[in-house]
């Protein structure tokens, strides 16, 4: 068993780049693209294990010889882990500082490792510059490197970047396989693993983590809790209420999300036609509140309401005024006749 088994869902991307370095057609630049958590940066760093792997070739990556064991914690000296700077926003930006600092690196002799690797997420969160820069680094790659981007936003790269990768575009899995690896994998209890697998949106990485970190969804469920309350109050009330949401920005992204998820579960169950809840919804756990707003609430005031908070999220990603964002978003919100 080699380490690529570790790899849920994503078998056609594992046997591209199994068969492809077995036969000795290695890429030395690869683009990783799809969802937040999905799996990028695993496969990425699974590929450069068995890039460097010390075991026959058949068996890599083993995922226990030294150097697949120094990749799997980030500690290898030929394999760099480039990450984009977060702001207080949580924007990330991925600097030209960064790049040039890299290349540097790359341009010396491998310590160890018959091939020198670099694992850069998130790259379309890279500047116009530190693109630019990294161009010449792929249109002129130093010997014995492999190069690995991932990006969530492949329409955010310059297409001189994306033209000069191997792409490989990972989708979301489904809701079930995730439910039986939390399940078999992570020994994570049956009812809990089927709510994870719902609210993961095909993030396995996700879903993990929120079996790992109770935070996670006690944080989901202050934030739905912040929801109902809003939906509860009148003008007032609402006028308060983003005024309290406004001061701490950082939190927002995450629990414009968790809305977004809610309006979007409501505009589902609104126009389902027969489909079974379970299959369609995120929150499978608020089943109980959403379905009779559906039925009391017309399509286009969910609607309104869905494309408020996407907006909201967009606006609040280009610094717009955070007090005034919440407040027009809650304004558009329906009052219910059920709560």
């Amino acid at each position: 068993m080699s380490n690529w088994d570790n790899i849920v869902g994503h078998g056609w991307a594992v046997d591209m780049l199994a068969n492809g370095l077995a036969n000795g057609r290695l890429g030395h630049a690869y683009l990783i693209t799809g969802p937040e958590q999905v799996g990028k940066t695993t496969l990425a760093r699974t590929f450069a294990q068995a890039l460097n792997c010390e075991v026959p070739e058949a068996e890599r990556p083993c995922g226990h010889c030294r150097p697949c064991k120094l990749i799997a914690i980030d500690r290898h000296p030929d394999v760099k882990l480039v990450v984009p700077e977060v702001s207080g926003r949580g924007k990330l930006t991925l600097k030209i500082e960064t790049i040039r600092q890299l290349q540097q690196d790359l341009n010396l002799s491998a310590y160890e490792a018959r091939y020198k690797v670099a694992i850069l997420e998130r790259f379309d969160a890279a500047t116009i510059g530190a693109a630019n820069a990294f161009l010449k680094t792929l249109e002129e790659p130093p010997g014995k490197v492999v190069l690995l981007l991932t990006a969530t936003d492949a329409d955010m790269l310059l297409p001189t970047i994306s033209s000069r990768c191997r792409t490989l575009n990972l989708r979301p899995l489904p809701p079930d396989l995730i439910e039986q690896s939390l399940a078999t994998r992570w020994q994570v209890p049956a009812e809990q693993a089927t709510l994870l697998a719902h609210l993961a949106d095909g993030r396995l990485g996700w879903a993990i983590q929120a079996a790992q970190d109770e935070t996670i969804l006690q944080t989901r469920s202050e934030h739905l809790s912040q929801l109902h309350d809003a939906l509860s109050g009148r003008r007032a009330h609402r006028f308060a209420l983003a005024d309290k949401l406004a001061r701490k920005p950082e939190a927002l992204p995450d629990l414009l999300k968790t809305w977004l998820s809610w309006w979007r579960d409501l505009t589902l169950l609104k126009q389902r036609r027969g489909q079974p809840i379970n299959l369609i919804l995120t929150n499978v756990d608020e089943i109980e509140r959403l379905e009779p707003l559906a039925a009391g609430w017309t399509e286009q005031q969910i609607n309104a309401s869905l494309n408020q908070t996407n907006d909201a999220l967009w606006q609040l990603e280009r610094n717009a005024n955070t007090r005034l964002v919440l407040e027009n978003l809650l304004l558009v919100y329906p009052i219910p006749e059920l709560v």
